[in-house]
């Protein structure tokens, strides 16, 4: 990954808004910082959340609290718990779709 366009900043994630996403069960809340060529998230999956999509963006992807499931679509299960993260690059042949039993906080760069 190679930053482009994000000079030094800070960011309060308390002072930005979140935005709904709903997935096929539950909901994220994003919390979205966009400069030059990244986007970073802090997100927050309600109990029960299931993604209603395959993502093939890739995604450096920290759990801060809960447990994450992610699910490749060769059939790879993947089980993150805090202080885990995985790493992928984009991948139109082999996407991957997350879920949670009971809620998670999750730091996304892409």
């Amino acid at each position: 990954m190679k930053i482009e366009g994000v000079p030094f900043v800070t960011v309060d994630w308390h002072l930005i808004e979140p935005t709904v996403h709903k997935g096929e069960k539950g909901q994220a809340l994003w919390r979205t910082f966009e400069q030059g060529n990244i986007r970073v998230r802090m997100v927050e999956y309600s109990p029960g959340y299931r993604a209603d999509h395959w993502c093939a963006r890739g995604h450096v992807l920290l759990v801060l609290e809960g447990r994450l499931k992610t699910e490749l679509k060769d059939g790879r299960i993947f089980e993150l718990l805090p202080g885990t993260s995985y790493h992928a690059e984009d991948d139109d042949k082999n996407p991957h779709r997350s879920w949670t039993e009971e809620g998670a906080r999750l730091f996304i760069v892409d």
